[in-house]
């Protein structure tokens, strides 16, 4: 096999450039928005400024700039929006953080009992005749991971959301220069989130397999073992933030909007609403930050289930290290494309009108994969030799670099196709949303059922975009190239940040202008910004579910190899059964997430309707809400209540590997893979279009609009509670149930070795009491003592006898454990 032709210092230079580049591009962009101020002062820069700052005076004059009340009352709205974002992640991060501490000894406990904490050398789990690094190094190391790929999460959500609210006040004041200028300022905020996170994420990643080398040298399998602790890190963050977050937003989203706008008539974000302020508090904490750790963790999952397929292939066998690379310098050649792709929405061309908004952000996505296809190539050939071997359930794959170069190109493009699908279900320049909003006219159930259909429909394409691409990339590189397809997706995660945060930034804008009492010109450029920024906002989120599906299925490959599977048998009752309980799980989880937001949502509403019955003056503007009890009911409903899930979640993978063995808990996966994905495209696209619908009759801009308002019409008040009943479902139970296909996929691969060791069922040996006890060469005969098995559960090993009637759920005589089917072969390794 050829070497490649990039040299193996030529990438470790490579890598952690590209990362500094994209740190330096965040902090320039976070200096650009910076020259924004917050304070009262002259508009003229020292008389450093030309013709158009004379300009610009006469605009900021017309539409109130130099009103220094105004711009004080944004910072202060600004000041009280970051404090309560702040202390909210605060005192959630202090509980993950005492659950983040709890795990890392489970995993080090679970994974050191591997060989009973033997510091010896063992032989490689792919390679019998070679000896690879202790398991108990490989408890330690995992731990290491999971906990830096934790801390990096949690890191990158509290960063977007602290600059998602130094910058939405400043959305707010240079809207009043023009539409233009406050996207730019949305959308650099954007920027400065999506790069920190892709440049933080790779650097983290990188010097963590290098720091790792040191220690593993030759044994690249356990290296890259140890590593997949960095996803699970990760992405069990992603799930509390998500639903922490979710609950958070949603039921102060709810009450707002039942009390305020449906009951009482008033505008949205009215400062007269005492939820308002835990509303727009919610949009930080939900959307930025529980949105940050969500697709950091799909970036750092898929990084890992393709490093650690590598690391049993012709790359790590032959210990190629530029190739071993090859996802970190895919990610690394991305956020240069990002770099240059931001730059055509920030520099190259300019918003001029509100209708521009969403082309302009659509181009985004265009450029970016357009460009990093080009990026993808470039590096297949330079990193990749010509033909290498790719690990396939026990064989080695012949495969070419163009082979791999279309798995990623294919994961690139599927990515494109959800988003545009994506956005066609949510825009309200369609006709699915215009529909909704059109059945409005009837009320608010025919409402509800027609979103429900758009949501369902909204699944066909998304299906057979991952379909394909699974198709494609498994038939051309098995798992490896699901791996990369789903890096592939993730690969442009820069921008695709940046478009997802300038939703809420935007949505934060509007509230700030309302608060502020600045004019209705501001608010209907802040409510077109917000309008593009909702259906961004679905975009994302389908990226995220797309990407998740492949991920999990990646993840799910390489957990199927080292648990020594050869075959999941879907025929097998324990299977099957795995599948029926796997699908069942979404469904739970929705269950627990959306009632959280409903009790959350009920205390809100009383307390919105109490103020507004008991405080004198309220609805005629002269008396002040409490909106600091509203902000804490939402922090206490969602601190509480975001545990419940999370046990779920990842104490399924444990209970099921633990209890009934590695094979029925691959059909525990496969199950939600395949129901959580359709629950998550059509549960978010509904709760989108459902919103959009609401802002298509708001906003007024057509004819047909127009027949359907004004606001506080009824077919606006059916909308409203459409979109009221689509916020958990958008914004909470859909973004987390790609979290919970991923994060059961990469914990089961993190304690595979643990399943495979302590989870055995094999047959019996006895001497037979009717033979005599030496055959013919003085041996004693031992035969199968039929029904009757060793099942080792954690660290006892018994023999276990039952009856042939009762053999598949056995629990006469000793029996203490389910035997679901009779087997003369071990689950796992006996």
């Amino acid at each position: 096999m050829a070497a490649s032709i990039l040299s193996d210092l030529g990438a470790e230079i490579l890598i952690p450039v590209c990362a500094v580049i994209g740190i330096a591009f965040s902090l320039l962009q976070w200096v650009l928005v910076s020259n924004v101020k917050l304070s009262p002062g002259s508009p003229r820069n020292n008389g450093a400024g030309g013709k158009n700052d004379y300009a610009d005076y006469l605009i900021e004059e017309e539409e109130g700039l130099n009103d220094h009340n105004v711009v004080m009352k944004c910072a202060e709205i600004q000041n009280a929006i970051s404090e309560g974002a702040t202390s909210f992640l605060f005192t959630e991060y202090q509980y993950v953080g005492i659950f983040m501490v709890a795990f890392a000894i489970l995993i080090f406990v679970f994974l050191g009992s591997v060989e009973g904490f033997s510091t010896k050398s063992q032989p490689c789990t792919y390679d019998q005749s070679k000896m690879c690094k202790p398991a108990l190094a490989t408890a330690a190391f995992s731990t290491i991971s999971f906990l830096l790929g934790a801390v990096t999460s949690i890191v990158s959500g509290f960063l977007g959301m602290k600059i998602a609210t130094y910058a939405n006040a400043r959305t707010t004041l240079e809207a009043r220069k023009g539409v233009g200028k406050a996207f730019i300022t949305a959308f650099r905020s954007g920027a400065v989130m999506g790069f920190l996170l892709a440049a933080n994420g790779l650097l983290v990643l990188y010097i963590a397999i290098n720091l790792f080398k040191i220690y593993y040298g030759d044994d690249w399998g356990g290296l890259f073992e140890a590593i997949t602790g960095y996803g699970l890190g990760g992405s069990s963050m992603a799930l509390f933030g998500r639903v922490g977050g979710g609950i958070y937003t949603k039921a102060a989203d709810v009450g707002a909007d039942l009390v305020g706008k449906v009951e009482r008539n008033i505008p949205e974000d009215d400062p007269r609403n005492p939820a308002v302020i835990a509303d727009n508090v919610g949009d930080n904490v939900g959307d930025i930050a529980g949105m940050g750790s969500d697709l950091f963790g799909s970036y750092a999952e898929s990084s890992c289930a393709a490093l650690v397929v590598a690391s049993i292939s012709s790359f790590g066998i032959n210990h190629e290290f530029t190739p071993m690379l090859y996802p970190l310098i895919i990610s690394s050649v991305g956020i240069i494309v990002c770099l240059i792709t931001t730059l055509f929405a920030t520099d190259f061309f300019e918003i001029r009108t509100v209708k521009e908004i969403e082309p302009s952000l659509k181009r985004q996505l265009i450029i970016s994969t357009v460009l990093m296809t080009i990026g993808i190539a470039v590096v297949s050939w330079i990193a990749l030799p010509s033909s290498f071997t790719i690990f396939n359930f026990g064989e080695q794959k012949a495969v070419k670099n163009w082979q791999l170069f279309l798995c990623v190109a294919v994961g690139l493009w599927a990515g494109l196709i959800i988003g545009f699908v994506t956005e066609y279900y949510t825009s309200n320049a369609y006709s699915p949303v215009q529909d909704v909003a059109d059945s409005c006219r009837t009320g608010a159930a025919t409402n509800v059922i027609f979103g429900l259909a758009l949501g369902y429909k909204s699944c066909i394409i998304p299906i057979f975009a991952i379909a394909v691409s699974i198709f494609v990339s498994f038939s051309f590189a098995a798992m490896y190239g699901i791996a990369v397809a789903a890096l592939g997706m993730l690969s442009t995660i820069a921008t695709g940040l940046a478009i997802d945060a300038y939703g809420p930034i935007s949505d934060n804008a509007g509230g700030i202008a309302e608060m502020a009492g600045m004019s209705h010109r501001i608010r209907e450029r802040t409510d077109a910004l917000d309008a593009a920024g909702n259906t961004t906002a679905a975009i994302g989120k389908g990226f995220a579910i797309g990407s998740a599906a492949l991920v999990s299925l990646a993840l799910f490959g390489a957990f199927v190899s080292r648990a020594a599977i050869s075959t999941v048998d879907v025929l097998t009752p324990k299977v099957f059964i795995g599948l029926l309980v796997g699908a069942m799980l979404p469904y739970w989880f929705s269950a627990m997430t959306m009632k959280s937001v409903g009790s959350a949502a009920l205390k809100m509403v009383e307390e919105v309707r109490r103020q507004f019955n008991t405080i004198p003056g309220l609805m005629e503007g002269t008396g002040k809400p409490d909106y600091a009890t509203c902000v804490k009911i939402s922090t206490d409903a969602s601190i509480k209540e975001m545990i419940p899930p999370g046990a779920l979640v990842m104490l399924t993978p444990l209970v099921v590997g633990i209890f009934f063995g590695v094979e029925t808990l691959s059909g525990v996966l496969a199950g939600s893979l395949v129901s959580g994905v359709q629950i998550a495209i059509s549960a978010s696209n509904t709760g989108g279009a459902w919103d959009n619908a609401k802002k298509y009759i708001e906003a007024g801009a057509s004819e047909h609009a127009r027949t359907l308002g004004p606001k506080g019409s009824d077919p606006h008040k059916a909308a409203v509670i459409g979109d009221t009943i689509g916020d958990p479902l958008k914004d909470t139970s859909g973004p987390s149930l790609n979290i919970l296909i991923k994060l059961m996929a990469v914990e089961s691969l993190v304690f595979a070795p643990f399943f495979a060791t302590h989870v055995n069922i094999y047959p019996c040996e006895r001497v037979d009491d009717n033979i005599d006890d030496d055959d013919d060469d003085g041996q004693s005969r031992k035969e199968l003592k039929p029904h009757c098995y060793y099942i080792t559960v954690l660290f006892n090993e018994e023999c276990f006898c039952c009856s042939e009637i009762l053999v598949m759920s056995c629990f006469i005589a000793n029996c203490r454990t389910n035997i679901w089917e009779v087997s003369n072969k071990s689950i796992g390794s006996a």
